[in-house]
């Protein structure tokens, strides 16, 4: 349902963006967009590209024409309606909002979920082919009398990329549709710092995020612009891992912004080498170090406090160090579960584990940690009904981050592009980006390790996920760090994860890593 009339009071730049909408790229649409200056920001609207409804007693009709939209139970009669935003490359997005305009008395409860799939349109969309619907993001009980519905999308809606989203309801609800010549239909809008020639001119360009300058990182090490490019290197060998790191940077052509180091049990760090990294002036690093505290224990007893004296040692190290940096608690630690009543390493058990140490750490002193989530994100674990448990908290978690991987090689596991790392989903759930969004809203996200693989002496080029990094991470604009993870041969021996394993897998990493999109100090 497209086309949609501007309300009245967002009339007043529409020439202007038309004028503007031609330097788009052809064939695209332009979205009705009007600015309104807001104490130094600016207020967008976006109406909705694609608007329609469905109906489970009539599985194949489509109502894109309709002039109204739908949702909620008329006797054995389920509707939903479905709509869809795109937010210009370039768009700095804050405090989103959803507006709807009702028909009729609203009653009940209505529910805006995210979708899963944005490759629907409304002309053909119906209830046998619709996409999946994913968490539930925001709801409102609206009185009889109100006319507008608004929905905070603020946790979802980050910056630029399109949005789909399910509209459910408890009792029939009406809604304009873009249809609707007379009120127009659903609106996006938020309030941005990016004028609307920039949003315009990156829309033209491609579907890659726009580069921000003078970009720099606050207290929690989130970048106000950009996004921090990291490195792991020399992983399952011998090489002193600075050494290598320092090798890779060469070879793909940039410094390593974040410099990733592992580490368990008593083993103090940061080390000297990993502080040496962080102090030369010319290639301005941040450690990201990876602890597992439990090691030679288990979870439930590091929550109980029997390695209270390992935490407030490394308290101690922590505050000498001085510098931010970033600390990850057991990555991947689904790997580690053992799903028995009393092991001490249930979900439950590393949950209060994570807990425990980072309140113990702040009640220490410990202002320059910044701590990270590090799921492994496997649709496998996923599913399992522990999986859930994990998490310890949006009080105790700064950063959310996974470590992925996808394999280059036609019909081997997990073969597919770099998108493919972030929306793996159990059967009938949600996939990884999209989960953690709804569960931490507003929390930076970091790919704390990624790569491309091919069996050992199964080459296979990787240009294709590199080349599709960018475009992948304008959707998903929470994504604030990417950190690769380099070897040329993994855990089991039989992973080459390696950026030069072939030419065009190198030719087309090195243009990555020079993309001005990753240009981020360190404040």
């Amino acid at each position: 349902m497209r086309r949609a009339k501007l309300p009245k009071h967002l009339t007043a730049l529409t020439a202007v963006f038309a004028g503007a909408a031609a330097a788009l790229a052809p064939g695209a649409t332009a979205q009705a967009v009007a600015i309104k200056k807001t104490k130094g920001t600016k207020e967008m609207a976006v109406a909705a590209g694609d608007d329609t409804y469905t109906s489970s007693s009539r599985k194949t009709a489509s109502f894109g024409t309709e002039d109204k939209l739908v949702a909620g139970k008329v006797g054995n009669d389920v509707k939903t309606s479905f709509l869809k935003f795109t937010v210009a490359a370039g768009t700095d997005v804050q405090d989103a909002k959803l507006l709807l305009s009702a028909l009729g008395k609203p009653t009940g409860k209505v529910t805006v979920s995210r979708v899963l799939d944005n490759t629907w349109t409304e002309g053909k969309l119906s209830a046998a082919n619709a996409p999946k619907v994913g968490l539930p993001i925001a709801s409102v009980s609206p009185k009889s009398s109100d006319t507008s519905l608004a929905f905070d999308l603020s946790s979802e809606v980050y910056g630029p990329g399109t949005y789909s989203f399910a509209i459910s309801a408890t009792a029939p609800i009406k809604f304009q549709s873009a249809e609707n010549k007379a009120k127009g239909g659903p609106e996006l809008t938020f309030l941005t710092s990016a004028a609307i020639s920039d949003a315009v001119k990156s829309a033209a360009s491609g579907a890659a995020p726009k580069a921000g300058t003078n970009c720099v990182t606050n207290a929690k090490l989130v970048p106000s612009c950009n996004i921090l490019w990291g490195g792991a290197a020399g992983g399952f060998t011998d090489a002193p891992r600075d050494l290598a790191l320092k090798d890779w940077e060469k070879l793909s052509g940039r410094t390593a912004t974040i410099f990733h180091q592992y580490h368990k049990g008593n083993e103090p760090f940061p080390t000297k080498a990993e502080i040496a990294m962080t102090n030369d002036p010319a290639k301005p690093r941040v450690l990201l170090e990876n602890w597992k505290i439990a090691y030679g224990s288990n979870w439930a007893k590091v929550a109980k406090g029997e390695q209270d004296a390992r935490i407030d040692a490394f308290a101690k190290r922590a505050k000498a160090y001085g510098k931010k940096f970033f600390l990850v608690l057991n990555h991947e630690p689904e790997n580690d579960v053992v799903a028995k009543r009393g092991s001490g390493w249930e979900a439950k058990d590393f949950a209060a584990m994570y807990r425990h140490t980072i309140l113990r750490l702040r009640a220490q002193g410990v202002t320059n940690v910044v701590n990270v989530m590090a799921y492994m994100g496997n649709e496998k674990w996923m599913a399992q009904s522990w999986w859930k448990d994990l998490y310890p908290g949006n009080d105790v978690v700064d950063w959310v981050g996974l470590d992925s991987y996808v394999s280059v090689e036609k019909g081997y596991y997990h073969f597919g592009d770099f998108g493919d790392i972030l929306d793996r989903a159990p059967k009938g759930g949600v996939g990884f980006y999209d989960w953690a969004v709804a569960k931490a809203p507003g929390k930076p996200f970091m790919l704390a390790e990624w790569g491309g693989y091919h069996r050992v002496g199964k080459y296979a080029d990787k240009d294709a996920v590199y080349n599709d990094v960018l475009p992948e991470l304008a959707k998903r604009p929470a994504i604030k760090a990417i950190v690769h993870f380099d070897t040329k041969k993994d855990d089991q021996g039989d992973r080459d994860i390696s950026i030069n394993s072939t030419p065009a897998s190198l030719a087309a990493f090195k243009k990555l890593a020079a993309n001005p999109v990753f240009n981020v100090k360190i404040g």
